[in-house]
């Protein structure tokens, strides 16, 4: 009975040290993983000044700070869709073209807004001197219908010409590919972002026609994700909001900074990137949430592009809720 009952008790034993141990190893396991930063995908279609907010968020080490690891990718906005879509994409920062693929049907929301106003000048070769110069010749964009193609076709209209009639339109590649583009006459004129534009002016005597800053209100970059992760990984949205939050609020506050980040990236020289920041800098939101008329007049602008009989409610485009969580908690206003 002695032996029996000592059995006993080593069984006992055993089987509370097993699940001692099971719930230490739970633990460890939890910590271990908890302290892993999440990977995600986020794509941005240009190096220019428009995704400086990825950038920073990067650089700043805000995204670990949120406990994430960014992963950066460049593609085009229509690639960046399709992945968007099937959640080969955490988020993408080509909202422009992302609210055609919605009005199309394609399962994605905005939840942020980084540009409120249009940031392309119209360049073209030395020898173009105005917009009606321009007949005949060759227009470099991006993607044909997306927020680059339409500040152009915007400006030539303005300068007395139809852009679909009157100049031939290629697609391919991303701004400083047009600006070499100019500079060996395979095209004519394009309309680029800073610095390209600068270094057009600048360095290669290319003629600025015309700015687009001051024509429009166009939310052209920010954060879109699927409905899928909006729905079920808001805590994950929220991170990402967060940390792009605290580029933006960086981006406002440090203009020196920020305009030698900007240098490095671009291999440039900081007045260069100094005068990119400041032409770019009204175009920004700090919010990260454009104005009600903003959102109204951008909406109505597609709705006449893409000939639909009225503009999408904007409710079906955009979610602001999580950004503007973020912002109280992180003071922006």
């Amino acid at each position: 009975m002695k032996k029996f009952a000592t059995r006993k008790r080593m069984c006992f034993c055993n089987r509370a040290f097993v699940l001692v141990w099971a719930a230490l190893s739970s633990v460890m396991v939890a910590n271990f993983c908890a302290a892993q930063p999440q990977r995600v995908t986020l794509s941005y279609s240009s190096s220019g000044i428009t995704s400086i907010e990825f950038f920073i968020a990067k650089e700043k080490q805000f995204f670990q700070e949120e406990g994430l690891e960014p992963l950066l990718i460049q593609m085009s906005a229509n690639t960046a869709i399709a992945a968007g879509v099937t959640g080969e994409l955490t988020g993408l920062s080509s909202i422009g073209s992302a609210i055609r693929g919605i009005q199309r049907g394609a399962p994605l929301r905005v939840v942020s807004v980084s540009l409120r106003r249009p940031i392309f000048w119209l360049v073209s070769r030395p020898e173009y001197k105005s917009v009606k110069d321009l007949k005949g010749k060759i227009l470099a964009t991006a993607t044909i219908g997306g927020s680059q193609h339409t500040a152009a076709k915007k400006m030539i209209s303005l300068g007395g010409l139809d852009p679909d009639r009157d100049l031939t339109t290629i697609a391919g590649g991303e701004e400083s590919r047009h600006l070499q583009s100019m500079i060996s006459n395979t095209v004519q004129v394009a309309a680029i972002s800073p610095p390209w534009v600068l270094l057009g002016r600048d360095k290669y005597k290319m003629n600025v026609l015309d700015t687009a800053i001051d024509k429009y209100a166009s939310i052209q970059n920010g954060l879109a994700v699927s409905l899928k992760t909006l729905q079920e990984r808001p805590d994950l949205v929220k991170k990402l909001l967060r940390a792009k939050a605290k580029a933006a609020r960086f981006f406002d506050n440090n203009e020196r900074e920020v305009s030698e980040m900007l240098a490095k990236m671009w291999n440039t020289d900081v007045p260069i990137a100094l005068e990119s920041y400041r032409l770019s800098k009204p175009a920004f939101t700090v919010t990260g949430v454009p104005a009600e008329d903003e959102v109204k007049e951008y909406l109505a602008l597609d709705a006449q592009i893409l000939k639909l009989a009225q503009p999408v409610p904007a409710a079906t485009v955009f979610d602001f809720a999580i950004q503007r969580e973020v912002n109280k908690e992180l003071g922006i206003r």
